[in-house]
Formats: structure tokens, sequence, C-alpha cells
């Protein structure tokens, strides 16, 4: 098979990665680094913005701290939502179209995965397409909610020049005039479908990623720099059972050390190159 050039500036270190991942299904793990070819910024990326991320118990205790949330998150959701999956994202859906990679387990909240064509995926951190009643459980599609936002508060607008979180938000000042949207059954609070900061994976949501670990013979690791907990702990997972463990990260992760294989380049690019080179199950 013709290798295409290579998509990093150690072509030796993409050609061991070939050789650990040829042949085996493939559990693939990514954050956000993933996604900031789309248009979302990575919080941790050179040049990313500090940004004071909500807590759920301050979310839960304050009706300011939900109304700021609730304007930011409906400014930053309509830019969000209307970004569209990188070629990172589909060469990961034609890898698991081809029977190469087994499933996606991500961090992202942006539902990109699901919409380039991947079929198995584990939304660790939850996502941004739902929300949730705090009181009765009733959960509402983003979408709808929006119109409700907008009919609620007709002056809403997407300032020029916005800067998107990752969790898409975009954090402005609270105003007293905001309509917060409360749930049309029981009247509750209403909550993204994402995990806040200070918030744990759900037990079952972390249960079905380590699932995928398992039955799968290598982990490839795409964006992410592994400051978040569950990365690491489904690193050890592979290592355990002495799964091939590839990181694909522009700068240091917190399991470089603990790697088969790392290279230090840009997602889009090595996942395409991955997907060109890999071979497919006979």
């Amino acid at each position: 098979m013709q290798h295409p050039s290579p998509p990093v500036a150690d072509g030796d270190e993409f050609a061991r990665a070939v050789e650990a991942l040829s042949g085996r299904r493939i559990a693939v793990l990514t954050g956000a680094g993933v996604s900031t070819d789309s248009g979302i910024p990575d919080y941790r990326g050179a040049g990313a913005p500090v940004r004071t991320p909500m807590t759920s118990q301050e979310f839960a205790a304050s009706d300011t701290a939900r109304r700021r949330y609730w304007i930011g998150s409906h400014l930053g959701w309509k830019i969000f939502a209307a970004a569209h999956p990188n070629e990172g994202h589909l060469a990961l859906a034609d890898l698991e179209r081809s029977g190469v990679v087994s499933g996606v387990i991500t961090q992202n909240v942006d539902g990109l995965h699901l919409r380039a064509g991947n079929r198995r995926v584990v939304e660790l951190h939850g996502t941004m397409r739902r929300a949730y009643c705090m009181h009765c459980g009733q959960v509402f599609d983003r979408r709808d909610l929006a119109a409700r936002i907008e009919a609620d508060n007709p002056w809403i607008s997407v300032p020029e020049n916005v800067e998107i979180g990752p969790d898409g938000d975009v954090l402005p000042g609270a105003s007293d005039q905001f309509v917060v949207p409360l749930c049309t059954v029981c009247g509750g609070v209403l909550k993204p479908d994402v995990v806040f900061f200070g918030e744990f994976v759900p037990v079952e949501k972390f249960a079905e990623a380590e699932q995928l670990v398992r039955t799968s013979d290598a982990l490839l690791i795409a964006g992410s720099s592994l400051v978040v907990n569950s990365g690491v702990r489904l690193v050890e997972r592979a290592r355990r059972r002495r799964l091939p463990v590839v990181i694909v990260n522009r700068g240091a992760t917190r399991s470089d050390p603990k790697a088969t294989v790392k290279i230090d380049g840009g997602a889009s690019e090595v996942l395409r190159a991955l997907a060109d080179t890999l071979p497919r199950p006979a």
C-alpha cells in the first residue's frame, strides 16, 4: 500500500503509530482539539481565553448565575449549532464504517462525531442538544428551548466578533431583563445535559466507555491534553490490558510517558492520514 506523506514533522512517529494500530480494532478518545478546525476553540490551547467555568453548585443555588449562564449559553449555542464536522471527524467516521474503529468516546459536547456519521459514540460529558428539568426529569430539545428563549427575549441577538467556548457559551454579563426558560411540566429549573465543572461523569456513562476500551485492541487519543481524570483512567484501563496507546495532540499531555506512540500534530491532518493508511479488515 502506498502511504501518504506523513502529516507531522517526525515521519518516524507516524510510521510507528500505523504499525501499532494496524490490524487492530481501535477505540478512540477525543477532546476539544478535534473540534478546533470546526471553529470551536480549546479551553487549554495556546491563546485560549481565561474562563471561569460555571459550577453545578453555583448554577443550582443562584438565580443570577442561572440567568448569566442561560444568556451566554443561548448566544453561544446558535453559533455552536451551526458548526460543521471537520476532516478529523469525517476520518473517524470513515474508519468506523470500514470496521477499523470500534467506537468513539468523546469529552466534547458538540455532537459533531454523530453528525459526521459515527454510530457508536459515548458522550462522556453530555451533549448540548438537550436540557432537562432538575426537579421532574423532563427532557427538552435545545432547538425548542432556543425558540422559547427568543420569543420571551425578543431583544436578544448574537454580538459581533463573539468568542465562543468549547461548551457552547459566550459568558456575557447578566441582564436583569432576561427571562430564563423553565420546565413547562412543573416549572422547575432547566439545566443543559452536560457535566458542569466539579461534577462527576455519570457512572453508567463511564462504564460504557470502559466497555468500549475493554472490547477493543488499541486506544487512539486525539485532541485531548488528558487533564480530565476520566481520560487518564481510560488510558490506565488500556495499559492494564497491554493495549497499544497512540496519542495525537498539539503539545504535551498527562499520559505522554505512558503512550506507545505520541504524535505532536493537528488532529484533523493526522486522523485523515491514518484513515488513508490503516489497512481495512479482510
